[in-house]
């Protein structure tokens, strides 16, 4: 029997791929943005997805999709910019989206779950409601919490790269229910040894900057991570009939940006060429416009093959520059990272937009701000686990 789920800030699918894969079935999914919504349409078209506002989302939405008895889980990955410190903090202390968990227990208490998980940024255990408040967002969750029911819950910080996944990803999570004699449980790292960029991009044929040429067939060279990212029996997914690889598209660059790209040592980024060009070198490559004029620390990193990746964040077309071609990554490179199957496609939106409109979210954002695939997937298991004894000892 499938364990049932609701998807709130489903974002394009990142938990309901990983859930699925563990054997979830997703009932309802609610995003407000129409790219993620068409993304996560496309690539799951048995969930009944609700556009919109999720403060506006009514029972009568919800109830028809569910089993009578109710949920086994709702998962709620609220937007993480007023938390994270990648972020602008002194605009995100009178962000209104930090009291936004609020709506995943609402969701719960509808659809009468057995457990909620919570997924946000290691930075949300230190904001507090307002510059001059000592209290803490995380402590207001917990205990909104507790008067829902729902005061049985651990909490945890796990690595993305822990679960398989290419990618250093700190997360914090919180798992809750409303049986106070549940036994709650983490998962617990399924490797010690990070899974690299080179394993993560194997069998992906390079593109060459400008050609707007997208190459769509594979090299033979394989590793266990990319096999993994195309086997569509693991994800639970129907296999492509063509075997096509998509969303493997290159960028557009000035000659300029191509030759700033061309500086960068592996691991360095545009920082480490502000450090390295002064004064009147440095004055010259901005004048060619090789380097801006303002440094920008998290951007332009160029990966290391032998390492697994920085966190993808929803820049990650900015951030981060081939480890070997002078040129950004295509979407398909930054959804390896983040290990969604190569089955899934990003069709929802534009390839990139201005990062001014919150109502849109292009294919890099929209995989920057997911929950990896396979780390939900450890998830799926570890739940499905507490659910299966529980339901025997009962």
């Amino acid at each position: 029997m499938a364990y049932t789920h609701i998807d709130c800030f489903s974002g394009p699918g990142g938990i309901c791929t990983g859930l699925h894969a563990a054997g979830f079935e997703t009932k309802v999914a609610i995003e407000y943005i129409k790219s993620c919504v068409d993304t996560y349409s496309a690539n799951h078209p048995e969930v009944h997805v609700i556009w919109s506002d999720i403060r506006e989302v009514r029972e009568d939405q919800i109830l028809p999709y569910i089993p009578e008895e109710g949920v086994d889980l709702v998962t709620s990955g609220m937007p993480c910019e007023t938390f994270s410190t990648a972020g602008n903090t002194s605009r995100s202390f009178y962000d209104d989206r930090q009291f936004l968990f609020r709506e995943g227990i609402r969701i719960a208490q509808i659809s009468n779950a057995k457990m909620i998980l919570f997924e946000n940024v290691p930075a949300i255990t230190t904001k507090t409601v307002s510059k001059k408040s000592k209290k803490l967002i995380v402590d207001i969750l917990k205990k909104e919490l507790i008067d829902a029911g729902y005061g049985n819950y651990i909490e945890v910080v796990l690595s993305a790269n822990q679960f398989g996944v290419p990618q250093k990803r700190n997360r914090y999570f919180i798992l809750a229910t409303r049986y106070p004699d549940w036994k709650l449980s983490f998962p617990t790292p399924t490797t010690s040894e990070d899974v690299s960029v080179r394993d993560a991009f194997a069998g992906l044929k390079n593109v060459i900057a400008n050609s707007g040429k997208e190459q769509n067939r594979y090299t033979g060279r394989e590793s266990e991570y990319s096999l993994l990212m195309k086997n569509d029996e693991f994800w639970k997914r129907t296999t492509k009939e063509d075997g096509k690889v998509t969303n493997h598209m290159p960028m557009k660059h000035r000659a300029c940006t191509i030759e700033r790209f061309s500086l960068l040592k592996p691991g360095e980024s545009l920082k480490d060429l502000f450090d390295r060009y002064v004064g009147e070198e440095r004055e010259k490559l901005q004048e060619r416009r090789v380097l801006p004029k303002k440094m920008f620390i998290k951007r332009n990193y160029r990966l290391k093959y032998n390492e697994a990746s920085p966190t993808v964040t929803s820049h990650c077309l900015d951030e981060f520059v081939h480890p070997k071609y002078d040129r950004a990554l295509t979407v398909r490179e930054c959804a390896r990272l983040q290990s969604f199957p190569d089955s899934y496609d990003f069709c929802g939106g534009p390839y990139i937009v201005p990062h001014i409109d919150r109502t849109i979210q292009d294919k890099y954002e929209q995989i920057g701000d997911a929950v990896p695939p396979l780390l939900a997937y450890a998830w799926g298991k570890e739940i499905s686990s507490i659910l299966m004894k529980e339901k025997t000892n009962g």
